[in-house]
């Protein structure tokens, strides 16, 4: 799975006398990944490239701890699509970091490959980025492919680094035949060489949905996160004490919602995770948008007024409650 991807290839990519720098929000499996790699680890603020190269400029001049010797190595981390906050990564501007100070720009398509981009290419594709100046990119099968397992892809040298160094790669069991076909035939119908024209319509689909759904959402008055062209898309809640309430009675309407919460994100912060899907029709998404809407007045999770209530408000007129 991609959690182990992470988590299992990162000691591997660097150790003691290295430095990873990590974007605040990145997945869990990359913050233990990065922890158990034994280099020196510091974080950047979300998504914000100016504090990336602030981060590097201070940590290039002040070395190793203790020693002040150059670091060994810099990787910095960032994911494709942030996975709680459906964000896509302001990736040409990281990557012109990375190149400027010389460190190493490691990948996490997890949420992006085979969802966004022309063909299904994922980030580098939608945000025209060489894939050749991302030194590692990783992803999983679990998603878009619907199979199991992840992956890892580089250079020549590095594949073949990891082969005989990743305990993941040498003592873990192979991801089964039907498994590994599955995935090979997904490939497939994205790239469109399986003769018809079925990926290039789901992915057609899968951003339209994508896009309408967020902005009905928005117009009924949720605070939704992320960009246009992700088909992720969390509704903010905050409150704790919303989550099995705003849960529980869109399940009792027959659509099923999923809640994170706390230590998945911040203990304030809960959300509602949707995931947009290819397979969704139309209607499908405006009855989940009528259950969301209705069950959003009867929680109190509108925290903007809907485009209706805009509409027939005064320009500059202030409302008193």
């Amino acid at each position: 799975m991609g959690y182990v991807t992470n988590s299992a290839i990162l000691p591997v990519l660097i150790g003691k006398g290295g430095l990873i720098i990590s974007d605040s929000l990145n997945h869990n499996s990359i913050v233990n990944g990065a922890r158990g790699s034994g280099a020196t680890v510091r974080v950047f603020q979300h998504n914000t490239p100016s504090h990336l190269e602030e981060v590097l400029r201070q940590q290039i001049a002040e070395g190793q701890p203790r020693t002040h010797r150059p670091w060994k190595k810099i990787i910095v981390i960032v994911e494709g699509i942030y996975s709680m906050e459906g964000e896509l990564c302001k990736l040409p501007e990281i990557v012109a970091i990375c190149k400027k100070y010389k460190a190493y720009a490691y990948l996490d398509e997890a949420h992006s490959i085979g969802a966004v981009g022309k063909t299904g290419r994922g980030v580098c594709e939608l945000l025209g980025v060489d894939t050749a100046d991302v030194d590692i990119m990783m992803g999983t099968f679990t998603k878009s492919f619907g199979s199991c397992g992840g992956y890892i892809a580089g250079s020549k040298e590095l594949i073949q680094y990891l082969k005989y160094t990743c305990p993941a790669h040498l003592y873990a069991t192979s991801i089964s035949p039907p498994a590994a076909q599955q995935t090979i035939s997904s490939i497939k119908v994205i790239l469109g060489e399986d003769g018809t024209s079925r990926g290039a319509q789901k992915l057609a689909r899968i951003r339209e949905n994508s896009n309408f759904f967020r902005s009905e959402l928005q117009k009924m008055g949720f605070e939704v996160l992320g960009d246009n062209d992700s088909p992720v898309m969390p509704i903010m809640l905050y409150n704790p004490a919303k989550i099995p309430a705003f849960s529980r009675e869109c399940l009792k309407q027959n659509v099923a919602v999923v809640t994170v919460a706390f230590p998945a994100t911040p203990l304030l912060l809960a959300r509602a995770r949707i995931c947009i899907s290819a397979s969704h029709t139309r209607e499908d998404l405006l009855k989940a948008l009528a259950v969301i809407s209705e069950v959003g007045d009867l929680v109190g999770i509108k925290y903007f007024p809907a485009e209706s209530e805009k509409q027939h408000q005064e320009p500059g007129a202030i409302k008193l409650e």
